[in-house]
């Protein structure tokens, strides 16, 4: 059995965000230069107020998050723990976030991540489209329509 059939997916909660804080702040691409950047405020705002988050369980244990920024329609964070990267924990995430943003009327969503990084790499395999490369960040988007067009029968 892989992890990834042990994991569970549910919508974020306040007693989620020490747990998806320790992940963000353990990775090893995308770090943050200032790790105060990310507040526990923001957690909690993204949860509900500004947007929507969700996490990947494996046997009771956070293994992963995402969050779906409403007010500007992107992806304001995906992250997996280094010890279950590669389950496919984070496409079921991403999916589960551009989902409930198409589902709330947006065209479009977006994100950046910096380049020539895994991220980089995982977005275009997931059928993101690079708009731009501005200095190591590089800007996707993904439509609605090439989302409809890929479940079509």
């Amino acid at each position: 059995m892989t992890t990834n059939q042990l994991a569970s997916f549910r919508q974020a909660n306040s007693d989620d965000i020490p747990a998806m804080s320790k992940i963000r702040l353990a990775v090893r691409e995308n770090a943050l230069s200032d790790p105060s950047r990310i507040t526990q405020q923001m957690y909690e705002d993204y949860l509900e107020l500004l947007g929507r988050g969700w996490v990947a369980e494996v046997d009771g244990t956070i293994a992963g998050f995402c969050y779906a920024n409403k007010t500007n329609s992107s992806i304001w964070a995906l992250f997996i723990s280094q010890e279950y990267e590669g389950q496919g924990l984070a496409r079921q995430l991403l999916n589960m976030a551009t989902a409930w943003l198409f589902e709330q009327g947006q065209e479009f969503v977006r994100l950046s991540t910096g380049t020539e990084t895994r991220a980089d790499r995982f977005y275009a395999l997931q059928g993101w489209t690079r708009e731009r490369v501005e200095g190591n960040e590089a800007f996707y988007v993904l439509a609605r329509s090439s989302v409809a067009s890929e479940v079509a029968p």
